[in-house]
């Protein structure tokens, strides 16, 4: 064997004795940390909490958000009725309807009752922005006024109590 094989072969070996000593050294901490906890009582981590009083809410910032909600909600309402409206439009769902009306309410001498303009989109969509429009006005005005009565009640008995607690 030449001197380069014998190196590499000493080499090797250390390189090998070097990483089974490390492990053996590694099973024994890991044996000797799991004797040392089943000893000992393990600790809870302690989670901080803490105890408030909702004394006051502001009428002007209950006003702002309750206001942006309903804006909010208005849009999605009036985007879901005008597709619903064209979905039902395009299957002939009003146009059969006008068809079953006109036929229950036609006598010989009446062509019976037109009711096309009553579904018309603009009546539909107008109806909606006029219900959404007066939803934004009470709702708003509703949310405020509770604001008020709430910070009236609280300065009598004193609120409402919320205890925050650390999650894990």
């Amino acid at each position: 064997m030449s001197s380069r094989a014998a190196a590499a072969a000493g080499g090797a070996a250390a390189g090998l004795a070097g990483y089974a000593s490390s492990v053996t050294s590694a099973f024994q901490k890991r044996t000797a940390d799991s004797k040392r906890k089943r000893g000992t009582v393990a600790r809870r981590k302690v989670r901080r909490q803490a105890q408030l009083t909702l004394a006051r809410v502001e009428p002007w910032s209950v006003m702002k958000f309750s206001f942006v909600v309903s804006v909010v909600a208005f849009i999605i309402l009036f985007v879901a009725v005008a597709v619903l409206y064209s979905v039902l439009s395009s299957l002939g769902v009003f146009t059969s309807l006008q068809h079953t009306v006109t036929t229950i309410t036609s006598s010989k001498g009446s062509p019976g009752t037109n009711i096309s303009n009553w579904f018309s989109a603009s009546r539909i969509l107008g109806y909606t922005g006029m219900l959404g429009a007066l939803n934004i006005v009470l709702i708003t005005a509703m949310s405020t006024i509770g604001a008020v009565i709430y910070n009236l009640i609280a300065r009598t008995i004193g609120g409402i109590e919320v205890t925050l607690r650390e999650t894990e």
